[in-house]
Order: structure tokens, then sequence, then C-alpha cells
């Protein structure tokens, strides 16, 4: 229930404008069953094949020589990983999959996420792919980026034929 404005606690009266948006955010969500959260529009699940991919929690940051990419994994297999890096932006896909099925009557409380996720970030620098590394430790996945060094210079010999 959404808290009286003051004009409302004064005359008793709803805005309009309120009414449109009370009107609007009952629209806007659908209650899946089995979930404790409505779920936008854009994320409901049309019984279309694709299945939803929550999105995953991550920590950006850089030093001096690198972009560091942080993010907790617990629980999935490495071969359930997916990294992919370009110059300006980096992919991370997995999968969490649940080992033991239990009856849905036999939860009191199910908070944990299990299925497909994934995370497509913009990074603030370009960064050399090739020399990228990723550690995983007791959960958390450490993704460090060496940042490009635009004033590296080559000297280029020319061959003559």
């Amino acid at each position: 229930m959404k808290k009286k404005s003051f004009f409302e606690r004064l005359t008793g009266k709803m805005d309009e404008d309120e009414e449109i948006l009370e009107e609007e955010e009952e629209t806007s969500t659908k209650k899946i069953p089995g979930l404790e959260k409505d779920l936008p529009v854009n994320q409901r699940n049309t019984n279309w094949e694709e299945e939803l991919e929550a999105e995953l929690t991550v920590d950006l940051y850089q030093t001096p020589s690198d972009v560091i990419v942080k993010t907790m994994v617990a629980g999935v297999h490495p071969d359930n990983l997916s990294i992919s890096i370009t110059r300006d932006m980096i992919t991370i896909k997995g999968k969490r999959e649940e080992g033991n099925t239990v009856d849905k009557d036999n939860y009191f409380i199910q908070e944990l996420y299990w299925g497909s996720f994934s995370r497509t970030i913009s990074l603030p620098e370009e960064v050399d792919p090739e020399e990228a590394e990723a550690i995983e430790k007791h959960g958390l996945l450490i993704i460090k980026l060496p940042k490009l060094d635009k004033n590296r210079e080559t000297k280029l010999k020319i061959k003559s034929i």
C-alpha cells in the first residue's frame, strides 16, 4: 500500500496523476507462480523457448594499468561460464544448476538463484583482450583486463624488394 501524500491526508482525495500511475503499475507487472516478486513487462516469460536470464552483479574498477571486474559465481562449474571480451566490452554468461530437487511445498524460504545469468558491460577504457586473465577463488571471479597503452610507439622497419 502506498503512503498517502500530504494532499491526500488533507483532503481525503487522490491526485488524478497518482491514480493514473497506480493503474500503470498494476498493468505493467505480472505475477509469475513460484516467484515472490512481480516482474516488469520486459522480463516476463512469454512462453517462448527462451529462458529468462538473471543479471549478474559485478564490481568494476581500475588500477593504473588494468580494468578489474569482480563477480560472485559460487556454485557455478567453470565449464558453465563463458567470458567474451572486446576492446571496449565484456560479456559474462553462465548457468548455476541445482544439484538436488526438493518439492516446492517443502521450502520455507527459497532465495537462491538457479538458472542462466549474464552481464554485458561497456568498459570505461580500451583493453587488450589477448592479455586478459580470469581467476576464480572461493566463488569470486576476478577478471584482469590490461589497459591499452595509447602512448606506446613502435618503430616500423621498411623492407626493400
